[in-house]
């Protein structure tokens, strides 16, 4: 009777089994997020094309979801950048009257 090359080397023990040699070990995980991405963003696009019975539909309804966050993002943009400039300004404010403060103190205290 005659076994098979995986069955001998499974009797021998000097070696390992074939199937428990072959150790796969993980990949980079930030092209697995990558194509994670890329699947979702097909397996969207597909449905899209099903449900719209065209791709090209599908591909317009996602471009102008796209679009509006596009727009939003730019139109809150100047908005959030003048809060912010307002905000540091009065922080700018508040230091320049603690170190006036500060070097009014520091003069009290030399002149005495």
């Amino acid at each position: 009777m005659r076994f098979s090359e995986p069955v001998r080397m499974a009797d021998d023990s000097d070696h390992s089994p074939v199937w428990a040699r072959s150790k796969r070990r993980g990949g980079n995980p930030v092209i697995g997020v990558i194509v994670t991405l890329l699947a979702l963003f097909g397996v969207l696009t597909a449905v899209l094309g099903i449900k719209e019975q065209s791709l090209a539909e599908g591909g317009a309804m996602m471009d102008g979801w796209i679009t509006k966050g596009v727009s939003t993002v730019k139109g809150e943009a100047p908005k959030v950048a003048d809060e912010a400039t307002d905000v540091a300004a009065e922080a700018a404010g508040k230091a320049g009257d603690a170190a006036q403060a500060g070097a009014a103190a520091a003069t009290e205290e030399l002149k005495k």
